[in-house]
Formats: structure tokens, sequence, C-alpha cells
């Protein structure tokens, strides 16, 4: 087997685990909606920051860029106390979410 074979099957099974990842991702993302949702009720924006940033950081590595932007924008909006662009960011990210292949 040639070095490039190996370095070939070795992208694809990780290619391949991190697809089988994705359902549970996506899950994580709608129960995050859920979770700062209730922080925003409260006035909790540091919560809203902190799942915000992983959002951010997570999204693309799924390949979800759209996941990074909302999770960009939930973090700024957050950390500038803008309650009402945290909620209409929350909820075109819950649309999105929805709108992705079923989960599970």
């Amino acid at each position: 087997m040639r070095a490039d074979d190996v370095t070939d099957t070795k992208a694809q099974r990780s290619a391949q685990r991190l697809a089988e990842r994705i359902p549970a991702y996506l899950e994580n993302c709608s129960h995050n909606v859920t979770i700062m949702q209730e922080a925003l009720d409260r006035a909790d924006f540091e919560a809203v920051v902190i799942l915000g940033h992983n959002l951010r950081g997570s999204g693309g590595a799924f390949g979800f860029q759209a996941i990074t932007y909302f999770g960009a924008g939930l973090e700024q909006a957050s950390e500038d106390k803008e309650l009402a662009k945290a909620r209409t960011l929350l909820h075109a990210l819950s649309s999105y979410l929805k709108g992705i292949a079923p989960l599970g």
C-alpha cells in the first residue's frame, strides 16, 4: 500500500466518523437554542456569550458555516447586551436547524 493510499484511507475514516456525529451535533445545537432562550429570558447574557462562542467554533468544523455565523452574532449581541438582536438571531438559528434534514 502506498503512503498516499494510507493517507486517503485515514482521511476517509475521519470524514466518516465526523459524518456519523452530525446528527448528535445538530441535536445538541437545538438543545443549546432552548438553553439560550431561557438564558435570554433571565437576561443571562454571559451564558449566551459562551454558547454562541462554542457554536461559532464548531459550526464550520461540522460543515455548517451558517451555524458559525449565528454563533458569532449571538456572541457579539450578548456581549453588547442587545436583547432584541440576540433573540432575532436565536430565532433565525432555530429556523435554520429545523430546516436541516431530520435529526436522529
